[in-house]
């Protein structure tokens, strides 16, 4: 049996134009995003990959960024069956 960890990205690892390369082969990414701006009221993709810096890195927007990183990476395994 395979085994996987998960390690969970605290505040401080979101950079701008982060899984920009997942997204471009994966459309979970954006569809993912996507609930979640629905949930926000606010989009949360076109923050992520086109800033502006300051604004991602305000403490109450980080969360949101991060989890849906988080969301992005689970869907992705669960997809491929793992």
């Amino acid at each position: 049996m395979t085994q996987f960890a998960f390690v969970f990205p605290g505040q401080g690892s979101q950079t701008v134009g982060m899984l920009a390369d997942m997204a471009a082969s994966y459309p979970i990414v954006e569809e993912t995003f996507a609930e979640a701006s629905a949930a926000l009221g606010y989009d949360l993709w076109a923050l992520t990959q086109q800033g502006p810096a300051e604004e991602l890195n305000k403490t109450w927007q980080t969360p949101a960024s991060a989890v849906d990183c988080i969301c992005c990476a689970v869907s992705r395994m669960a997809a491929a069956g793992r």
